[in-house]
């Protein structure tokens, strides 16, 4: 018996069942079809979730701005495609920031991203934000001590004038192991697709690890505050991170049907923790 479907089979098929009694007849494993088949209908339901909050925010002219920090290939620039996807674009934005400019290089720190803040009504998702300077730049060597410790004293302040301004800010941490994160590396490298997105400082990464997870700690000890706090996503399973990363903005804010929603909009707490120092984390 043949352990996969032919065309004959698909010509009869018109509902999933029709799929399903096919393989048990012929004895196909369609269980990783149906894990991909429940993750696609559940991001449908979040991401409608997502514009009817979209709408809300839009109503309410509120300012939300959501940072996706962590290592590379945690999956920060594949969750912010399903959060965006199906957004309005007149009221949403990314912004990725590239190397800062001669002049750039001259001005207060904050200054390039405080021109990318949200305004009313609308929300902005950062791939990479002000907190490079905590992390990939020191390790990488791309500031110096002074300039570190500036931005260590400065960035509390700034979060807390933006809170007293009422920018709602959402500041995640995608967490990913060391394998993984070369599992990742390597498919990246195999496919010609994505070969892009490799590059010297990833290598670095790997080589650099203990040190990034220095700089890391001590983000989190000097920058997580009550109206501040850093959202730690475990990511070794990208689609579970996309899923719940969604359910956690959705969750922090009353809107308009949020009752009514077909899915949970609560996250996992094992998948989604708020920082605490003695958490157990899985990118050490």
């Amino acid at each position: 018996m043949e352990n996969r479907y032919n065309l004959e089979d698909l010509r009869k098929v018109s509902k999933r069942k029709d799929l399903m009694d096919i393989a048990a007849k012929k004895g196909i494993n369609i269980k990783k079809v149906l894990r991909n088949l429940r993750y696609e209908e559940e991001l449908k339901l979040l991401q409608a979730e997502l514009v009817n909050f979209q709408r809300w925010v839009s109503r309410k002219k509120l300012r939300v701005a959501i940072l996706f920090e962590g290592r590379d290939a945690a999956g920060k620039g594949g969750s912010i495609k399903r959060f965006t996807e199906h957004l309005n674009p007149r009221s949403m934005r990314v912004v990725a920031l590239s190397k800062p400019t001669e002049v750039e290089t001259g001005q207060w720190y904050f200054r390039r991203y405080i021109k990318e803040l949200p305004n009313p009504g609308e929300i902005v998702f950062f791939d990479r934000s002000w907190y490079n300077r905590a992390v990939v730049e020191p390790v990488m060597g791309f500031c110096n001590k002074a300039q570190y410790d500036k931005f260590m004293v400065q960035v509390p302040e700034f979060e807390h004038m933006l809170y007293e301004d009422g920018v709602i800010l959402i500041k995640f941490w995608f967490s990913i192991s060391k394998e993984e994160q070369s599992k990742r590396f390597q498919s990246r490298l195999e496919n010609p697709l994505k070969k892009w997105k490799f590059s010297p400082v990833d290598k670095k990464g790997q080589e650099l690890w203990d040190k990034y997870s220095h700089y890391k700690e001590q983000m989190f000890s000097k920058t997580h505050t009550t109206f501040s706090p850093w959202i730690i996503v475990k990511t070794n399973q990208k689609r579970v991170a996309r899923l719940e990363s969604i359910r956690y903005v959705l969750s922090r804010f009353n809107y308009t049907g949020h009752t009514r929603s077909k899915t949970s909009i609560l996250p996992d707490p094992n998948v989604i923790l708020r920082y605490y120092r003695h958490m157990e984390q899985i990118d050490i």
